[in-house]
């Protein structure tokens, strides 16, 4: 049975951003991934869609339950390779994850599908859909994350900057990426999960800066930057 999270997201500037990250900072602990000197962790995602892009279109139409396959490196680490699908039903997801490696990634970019170890139930179910629904990488998208985390619920608190789609390359590991910026440079996605209640004094925090709730997507903004 799968469990799911509440995620709830916001748009702030920057100016409010900083004053939210250094009073998060007194009450919860920074994420372990932090490997910048600002704490900070990089982070690439290369997102799949079908022939049809539902998944994108599902988003811009409000689907309530959709879902979603993406593979996301860290810090640009080719030793650490996720293979990902996010369910979503309305302010609730669920995550299911698995590690692949680099070899796999690359069988799955290059199509050589009947070469890949299916013993996997995550890795089997999306090449399945690769074959079946023609799922195939649709956009990179490229941000530096500051994340607080806190053990009552499986708090987490995430600040997205710097978010860039990636154009007319699908490989994780390029090292010559044409890239652009898909928000203001004075914004920033502030991403709030948990799963069973948000802690008081966390939410009477994050309540107290002028945010606006918004059902944002990198995914979605970065595709549509891509097709620009």
């Amino acid at each position: 049975m799968k469990t799911y999270r509440h995620e709830l997201k916001f748009i702030l500037n920057k100016t409010y951003a900083q004053i939210l990250k250094h009073r998060l900072a007194m009450i919860m602990e920074v994420d372990k991934n932090s490997i910048n000197q600002d704490n900070t962790y990089f982070i690439r995602s290369l997102y799949f869609d079908d022939v049809n892009n539902s998944a994108y279109y599902e988003k811009v139409d409000g689907v309530e339950k959709r879902k979603k396959y993406r593979i996301r490196i860290y810090n640009l680490d080719d030793s650490f390779i996720r293979l990902e699908r996010k369910d979503k039903d309305r302010d609730m997801t669920h995550k299911a994850q698995t590690k692949i490696t680099k070899e796999t990634y690359q069988k799955i970019i290059d199509n050589n599908l009947n070469d890949i170890d299916l013993t996997d139930e995550l890795l089997n179910e999306f090449v399945t859909a690769i074959k079946t629904k023609g799922l195939k990488p649709a956009v990179v998208v490229d941000y530096q994350r500051l994340a607080y985390t806190y053990p009552l619920f499986d708090t987490r608190v995430t600040f997205d900057e710097n978010i860039k789609s990636g154009r007319f390359n699908n490989d994780l590991f390029s090292d010559n990426y044409m890239t652009y910026d898909v928000l203001n440079d004075n914004e920033t996605v502030l991403e709030v999960k948990f799963n069973e209640i948000l802690p008081s004094h966390i939410a009477s925090v994050i309540m107290n800066i002028p945010t606006v709730k918004q059902a944002i997507s990198k995914f979605a903004l970065c595709y549509e930057k891509k097709e620009i």
